[in-house]
């Protein structure tokens, strides 16, 4: 092996160095819950990312075979994205954080605030 490919520690390091970049999890998420959508609309539900961000993880998702790019030749084009079969594998995954993401959501709105110090005068 060479220096430039370090031995991975971890069996899913390589998966981490992919998913775990910003928005690449909430992008993936987005076409979980909703199917595949146009660039635009997706670019709407992804509120806060810019069109750079998301062409970059669109393109990289897809290059490593998560995620699938159908281009019709339309005026204007239409450019849609989904999860490939590849990309659906993480269905399990996805929900399963969702669902702990909710609990976490309901656990801190049930949790009692902590008073505020009013700091003296």
């Amino acid at each position: 092996m060479s220096r430039d490919a370090p031995e991975l520690s971890c069996p899913v390091e390589a998966m981490f160095r992919v998913l775990m970049r910003p928005w690449t999890m909430y992008i993936l998420w987005t076409l979980r819950r909703e199917g595949p959508l146009r660039f635009g609309v997706l670019k709407e539900r992804l509120d806060g990312v810019s069109p750079k961000v998301l062409t970059e993880r669109l393109r990289l998702l897809e290059a490593k075979g998560l995620v699938d790019r159908e281009h019709k030749l339309t005026i204007p084009p239409e450019v849609t994205y989904g999860l490939t079969k590849f990309g659906r594998e993480l269905g399990n995954a996805l929900d399963s954080l969702e669902s702990v993401a909710r609990r976490w959501e309901r656990r801190a709105k049930a949790a009692p605030q902590p008073a505020r110090r009013v700091p003296p005068a």
